[in-house]
């Protein structure tokens, strides 16, 4: 009988061991392949669309910040009920979808949710999403981290030593009411403010929540490293194209404007760049700082401490 009931209690922590190591092994990356084909980018572009709105997708807008690279820019009412339930869940309420002609194949990918659901530390599960998305689009593989990170790693994830977590975004100026703050970063990129353009606009409904997704382009007179192209010239080389890295995100939150801070979202959308070389953050050291600046210009001002984000190190 004492040797029954050890070999039950030996077999009971074999398999409970076994539940923590399974449990301890899921990571997650952060875009999904959808599919690779031969053809057409723009009939591909159409197509995805029409796949995207058949799930029950709403398509907010589109963006091409450079050859061969579309970005369709969605939602959904899963998205909507995700975002409206969270304090900053703005950043949650799209996804992004690029279209990419690479190596002479068409590249179909995502961000995946369940990555971003744990690196936005949202209360909900975006399991729907992801798996309508994989309906409308595919799901080969996940991407852009080799080993991946645990979900535990993610909910209070930052690149290194001294750079900025999800909760420390860019804070720019705060107004009198919601009304004023979302016609204030409107009129600014309506104007080109900063090489800043407007994407699409989005007012999550039951909320005082609206997030803007914002074109980046230096022009011939602009600060290329606030540029699109020319950060994505350097970081996005891999085969696999992380395009739906774009656009970047503007949230109004209330009376108060922000965006994430380029040291937390590009590192959380790239984790395994490198921090030096030549495809390496401190190639674009000085992004953060010239996005901040460039956003700043929306309401004609300045960061409070131009040191802040200057760079990435």
């Amino acid at each position: 009988m004492k040797f029954a009931q050890q070999s039950f209690y030996a077999v009971l922590m074999f398999m409970l061991l076994g539940l923590v190591t399974a449990q301890a092994a899921d990571r997650y990356k952060p875009f999904v392949l959808g599919s690779i084909s031969t053809g057409d980018l723009k009939a591909k572009v159409a197509e995805v669309k029409s796949s995207l709105v058949s799930q029950g997708f709403k398509v907010l807008g589109e963006y091409e910040p450079y050859a061969d690279t579309h970005i369709v820019i969605v939602t959904n009412n899963d998205l909507l009920k995700i975002a409206a339930a969270n304090k900053r869940g703005g950043y949650a309420a799209v996804q992004n979808v690029s279209v990419v002609k690479s190596g002479g194949k068409v590249q179909v990918s995502y961000a995946n949710p369940i990555y971003f659901q744990y690196a936005y530390r949202l209360k909900g599960s975006l399991e729907p999403v992801a798996q309508k998305l994989k309906n409308a689009l595919g799901a080969q593989e996940t991407f852009g981290s080799k080993k991946g990170l645990t979900a535990k790693k993610l909910k209070k994830y930052h690149y290194t030593f001294g750079m900025e977590y999800y909760n420390d975004p860019y804070r720019f100026k705060t107004y009198k009411n919601h009304a004023e703050a979302v016609k204030a970063v409107s009129s600014g990129l309506a104007a080109g403010k900063g090489g800043l353009g407007e994407i699409y606009r989005l007012d999550i409904p039951g909320t005082k929540m609206t997030i803007f997704g914002v074109s980046m382009k230096a022009g011939k007179d602009g600060n290329k490293y606030m540029d699109d192209a020319f950060q994505m010239g350097i970081i996005d080389f891999a085969d696999l194209k992380h395009a739906a890295y774009l656009p970047y995100t503007i949230m109004v939150n209330d009376k108060e404007v922000e965006a994430l801070n380029m040291r937390f979202r590009a590192a959380v959308h790239f984790p395994d760049l490198k921090m030096a070389g030549q495809n390496s953050f401190m190639k674009v050291m000085k992004s953060p700082g010239a996005i901040q600046s460039s956003m700043w210009e929306l309401f004609g001002g300045k960061p409070k401490d131009d040191s802040e984000s200057e760079s990435f190190f």
